[in-house]
């Protein structure tokens, strides 16, 4: 049994085999014009993780951080802020800094009542722990 892959770039099932190259099939689209080879069986990443890590752009945590937090490469990052088009706001007044908790430590820090004021604060899901994203304004002005 011998299927005919779908085009990569409009979804359509007319190809027809073009050459062989470096050893592998080559395919035309007939609709698009659109040259390929087989598709790669590659390492895809969980459509939450880049949903996260795009969150924690836009808080103003940078790619390494993002990529020490999650696993996932900066370079991964990178390329999805300019895939989205996310732009991250530009803000100097202010850093994020952040604390990734088990539950008993989320409640142990909302239980304290200093860690609740004048601050900005923001918690999130990271898997089955939570991060805490702090604004903290620069003091020397």
């Amino acid at each position: 049994m011998n299927e005919r892959p779908i085009c990569p770039k409009c979804d359509h099932d007319k190809v027809v085999k073009s050459g062989v190259v470096g050893g592998r099939q080559r395919y035309k689209c007939k609709s698009c014009s659109y040259h390929f080879t087989v598709n790669k069986i590659g390492k895809s990443i969980d459509k939450y993780y880049v949903v996260k890590a795009l969150q924690l752009y836009i808080e103003g945590i940078s790619y390494r951080e993002i990529e020490r937090i999650l696993g996932v490469s900066h370079v991964s990052v990178m390329n999805w802020v300019r895939q989205y088009k996310i732009k991250a706001p530009e803000n100097y007044d202010y850093r994020p800094t952040y604390k990734v908790l088990n539950h008993t430590e989320l409640v142990k820090f909302l239980a304290n009542k200093e860690n609740l004021t004048e601050t900005g604060m923001l918690i999130t899901e990271l898997g089955d722990k939570f991060m805490i994203i702090k604004w903290e304004r620069f003091r020397n002005r």
